[in-house]
């Protein structure tokens, strides 16, 4: 590829509910512009983006993948991403190295559940957006249907550019209302022809509109549009570019990817609204002085690291989006975040999996560094000199929580180095180890989710993972109060084991785990002594004495006790003390305490009650509900959940809220287990110490 300068740069995020056809409309432009010679064609799984095995099974996208590619003086970087919301960690990714959105929007399904979802980051982002009505070729096909469904849920800002000359079978053109004329495909070949008189009258109507949002935005527009005077081409495209990039206008075209209908058009419409790279203003933390930064692309040399790709062969690759300033090889790269030098090998793009060398890569490009050692998503990239830190992505909180061990045993740290380097690939997928538990604890965003990582680990890195039940952190108490006497006596000749212990066993009032307290007189007990008291109650409680779970919130006081002045020891009185807690604790109501959750539930209003009833079900506390602060018709159920009620919620919450409710839940405090539950849980805790 030939080199660019940074306002003939356009990257965009390609987004759209999944089956909407957005891997196809990548390819489609990719064919346009030559950067490929042939693309798959609907689910023959040949498709040049999708090339991981998981992927072509499903024949869906999973993880972001980048397509440059060059038109008529300008470079493209398009980044491809799934639709599905179990990966929307790559959807954040790709954003953050986005200056546009193009949203996908399919002419028969019309706006979806991850439609708005990709509408809600653009507004979030405040990036602009762009949408591409695709099939319109298929049999239901219903363009100004669409059309008014976008508009009733994403407001006016929806402004077509084109309408279609025929839907579904009759598809076969398009009408671009600004310049006034037509596109007609026949036999593959495009022939630009006059705008059809049954068409005339729509066509007009809406090029009114596009003149009215074209002269919103600008006082000298508005005025001569008021005064009933035409707006030129480029008044019109000067219009609607401001309005787009303040997000008062959403430029609508159409056509379809499979038959490569309006491509071309597409490409004009990307390169003449989507902002340029030049654009683009970063605000940055100065490593030094830890002041806020604003970093133009004439800065010295900033990147940032949006993904990163591990293969057990080829090492690891590093998408990088450059903010300010050159790259070359050879430079010296210093990561900021990690405050340590880069070693700078190659630099890369990619064409799906193809790499394509190149030189350098200047500010706004996007390219990618093979086999940086250090470097992970969301790392800053930048020279010693011009040290700058950028936000990392705030990706979303995985909430799928499972536990996993190796098929085999003895490969649990084969297991857990595969989990380690797939989390490194997706922050989505977190891993950690339960030592109370004595498992791997595994956190991503749900099913689908979950079966791509664990065929990822096996046909990566030769590890295959179970599933396991996951382990609950009960607690044990008491509620009652008891004093016991603990006494270990061992004296069969030769040096004996003597200790002698009485302790009072209490609830502890405050919200402390543990209190010792020592309320001996007169050393019947010897201060050497007291802190292996001390110890030997610690151990016991750690260890539990109902079903084998830590026990909290007891106070413990040593009251009394008695010694020998040669047989005593620390650990006589160690085990007199544990003795005097096994007979003690029984006797003290002893009660099982399970983890509570704080589940804060964000669901359109009509699914309120479903989600309501569902918590009933799983024995929540509804605390209240409130209105979103920001959006409308929405709103927050706040309810406490026991954590062993909450397995499988993300798919429940999924199924019961056609996919538009989410969630999150923090630890909130333990709360006594209801007396039929707790027998069950000590039984089985017991049968299970039996095996």
């Amino acid at each position: 590829m030939k080199e660019y300068t940074s306002d003939k740069i356009r990257n965009v995020a390609i987004l759209s509910h999944d089956g909407a056809g957005k891997t196809a409309v990548v390819e489609s432009l990719l064919l346009a512009c030559g950067a490929v010679d042939a693309v798959g064609v609907g689910k023959d799984n040949k498709h040049i983006m999708d090339y991981e095995p998981e992927e072509i099974k499903r024949n869906v996208t999973i993880q972001l993948g980048i397509a440059p590619c060059e038109w008529e003086g300008y470079k493209l970087n398009f980044l491809d991403t799934p639709g599905y919301s179990e990966f929307c960690g790559e959807v954040r990714a790709a954003l953050r190295a986005s200056d546009g959105i193009l949203l996908v929007v399919s002419a028969e399904s019309g706006v979806e559940m991850d439609t708005e979802r990709a509408w809600d980051y653009g507004v979030e982002l405040k990036l602009p957006r762009m949408v591409y009505v695709n099939k319109m070729d298929a049999d239901h096909a219903d363009f100004f249907g669409c059309l008014e469904k976008m508009r009733s849920v994403f407001g006016k800002s929806i402004m077509p550019l084109q309408i279609p000359i025929g839907e579904g079978k009759d598809f076969r053109g398009i009408i671009d209302v600004c310049k006034m004329l037509a596109w007609e495909w026949k036999n593959g070949t495009c022939e630009e022809i006059k705008v059809p008189p049954e068409y005339m009258s729509k066509a007009r109507e809406v090029r009114e509109m596009c003149m009215e949002a074209a002269a919103e935005g600008d006082d000298e527009l508005l005025e001569k549009y008021l005064n009933g005077e035409e707006l030129t081409l480029e008044e019109l495209r000067k219009g609607l570019k401001q309005g787009m990039l303040t997000g008062r206008v959403c430029p609508v075209m159409c056509g379809s990817a499979v038959y490569h209908i309006g491509t071309t058009e597409l490409l004009r419409r990307i390169i003449t609204y989507m902002p340029d790279a030049s654009q683009k203003v970063m605000i940055g933390t100065d490593q030094k002085g830890g002041e806020p930064v604003m970093v133009y692309p004439n800065k010295p040399f900033t990147g940032f690291v949006f993904k990163t790709l591990i293969d057990p062969f080829a090492g690891k690759l590093s998408y990088i989006r450059v903010f300010s300033g050159t790259l070359k090889e050879g430079d010296k790269l210093y990561n900021a975040t990690q405050e340590r030098e880069e070693k700078l090998g190659k630099l890369l793009t990619l064409v799906g999996k193809d790499p394509v060398p190149v030189s350098q890569a200047i500010a706004g490009d996007i390219v990618v560094l093979p086999k940086l050692q250090n470097a992970r998503t969301g790392d800053t990239l930048a020279t010693p000199e011009f040290s700058i830190l950028y936000d990392s992505i705030r990706f979303p909180n995985p909430l799928h929580t499972v536990a996993m061990v190796p098929e085999k045993k003895g490969e649990e740290e084969k297991l857990m180095n595969a989990l380690s380097r797939i989390s490194e690939e997706d922050p989505t997928c977190q891993v950690e180890k339960d030592a109370e538990g004595k498992q791997i604890i595994v956190r991503c965003m749900g099913d689908v989710h979950l079966e791509h990582i664990m065929n990822k680990m096996e046909r990566k890195y030769g590890i295959k993972g179970v599933l396991e039940d996951i382990y609950i952190p009960y607690r044990e108490t008491i509620r009652g109060t008891a004093t016991v006497e603990g006494k270990h006596k061992k004296q069969s000749g030769g040096h004996g084991q003597y200790g002698h212990v009485f302790l009072k066993i209490e609830p502890l009032v405050t919200k402390e785990d543990f209190e010792f307290v020592d309320a001996v007189f007169g050393g019947v007990v010897p201060r050497q002594y007291i802190p292996a008291v001390e110890k030997g109650v610690r151990e016991t409680l750690e260890k539990g004495l109902i079903a084998g779970f830590p026990m909290i919130h007891i106070k413990v006081t040593l009251t009394d006790g008695s010694y020998h002045p040669v047989d005593s020891s620390e650990m006589a009185f160690k085990v007199a003390a544990s003795l005097a807690l096994k007979k003690g604790v029984p006797e003290a109501k002893p009660v099982l305490l399970e983890p509570i959750y704080n589940v804060d539930v964000v669901v359109p209003e009509e699914f309120m009650g479903d989600v309501m009833g569902d918590f009933s079900g799983r024995r929540g506390r509804i605390l209240g509900m409130e209105h979103h602060r920001n959006r409308k018709g929405i709103i927050v159920v706040r309810a406490q959940v026991p954590f062993s009620e909450m397995k499988g919620y993300v798919t429940a919450l999924r199924s019961m809220t056609q996919g538009k409710g989410t969630f999150n839940m923090v630890f909130a405090d333990y709360e006594e287990v209801p007396a039929k539950l707790m027998s069950e849980i000590v039984s089985k805790a017991q049968d299970a110490k039996k095996e």
